[in-house]
């Protein structure tokens, strides 16, 4: 009498056992895998900001005054509202991928078709929104003076706004060249001369009695930057020692270079998830349009790069909460 063995032939599990684990395929619990151990890396990133932030919570620059252009709206101040709209489209494009997860359950393919290509246009308004952010706070808005200490100080009316160092800075006529290698062996080749010198600050300050400066210090009160009296302010410019224009990973013109370190990293972290999503979203855009998910006869790759876009989504919320607002 010869055994007989009983063989599951059932695809849909892994290898072995009678049931998927957790009732999800094996495609889908990887994705699952990948979001949370991205989670943890992001997570890393949120809780060192945190720390530095509250480390230095006397002197963390105010992104009310940091993130305040909006595009074509010039010498309008705008804080956080790109930023929030940033976010709002993001969020949308959340919305427009769960419809199309929903229509992929319905095998519908022209509702599909519609919203992932919905979702690609957020997601690449976002990415764009993003540059745009960047090349701003790459350039600066105003301009400030770092002291020898690191330190950085701004320029500000009688009012407390603060003013650009091109509206007062006294421009004094100089023969120093750029120093290029093509000038000569002994030359070492630098970075672009500054548009402004410290000098042209301090002779454009004494003539503008109605400036002052300010300090990185915070009143935790008003919540708003230390102002020094001008009778005190020179005592500052003495030690100055170079003008920073602009945010990067060594200088920073809006305060604590943290600051703009974190903003690199993190944004840039995210932002490369956006890109990578939108990427993939592109070609499961098109694999939807020759019918590839309608001759599988499912839709789940749909819903397997929904959950990464939902997770993009979730990430920048709490960037925005935690990075822009707190």
């Amino acid at each position: 009498m010869e055994a007989t063995i009983a063989t599951n032939t059932n695809d849909n599990n892994w290898g072995g056992g009678n049931q998927k684990p957790l009732g999800a395929s094996y495609g889908k619990m990887m994705m699952w895998f990948f979001i949370l151990s991205d989670a943890l890396t992001f997570s890393g990133f949120l809780g060192a900001y945190g720390l530095m932030r509250f480390k230095f919570i006397d002197s963390w620059p105010i992104a009310d005054e940091v993130f305040t252009h909006f595009p074509f709206l010039h010498d309008v101040h705008a804080p956080m509202y790109y930023v929030a709209l940033m976010t709002f489209i993001l969020i949308f494009s959340s919305v427009t991928m769960v419809l199309a997860v929903d229509a992929g359950h319905q095998m519908n393919k022209a509702k599909v078709t519609f919203y992932m290509f919905l979702t690609i246009i957020g997601g690449a308004i976002f990415l764009g929104s993003q540059a745009w952010e960047w090349k701003n706070f790459i350039h600066g808005s105003y301009g400030a003076i770092k002291l020898n200490d690191g330190k950085i100080i701004q320029f500000v009316d009688a009012e407390g706004h603060q003013v650009t160092l091109e509206s007062f800075a006294k421009e004094i006529p100089s023969e120093r060249t750029q120093h290029i290698k093509s000038k000569g062996v002994w030359f070492v080749e630098e970075a672009a001369l500054p548009a402004i010198t410290v000098n042209e600050v301090i002779e454009g300050f004494k003539e503008h009695p109605e400036l002052t400066i300010r300090t990185e210090q915070l009143n935790t009160e008003l919540k708003k930057k230390t102002i020094i009296p001008r009778d005190k302010a020179m005592d500052y410019l003495n030690e100055s020692n170079k003008v920073v224009m602009g945010a990067n990973l060594k200088e920073n013109e809006y305060g604590k270079t943290l600051f703009a370190d974190f903003f690199f990293f993190i944004t840039g972290f995210h932002g490369f998830h956006v890109l990578s999503g939108v990427v993939i979203n592109i070609i499961i855009f098109f694999n939807v349009i020759i019918g590839t998910y309608e001759r599988r006869g499912h839709y789940e790759m749909v819903e397997k790069v929904g959950l990464y876009w939902h997770f993009v989504d979730l990430v920048w919320v709490f960037v925005f909460t935690f990075f822009y607002l707190v």
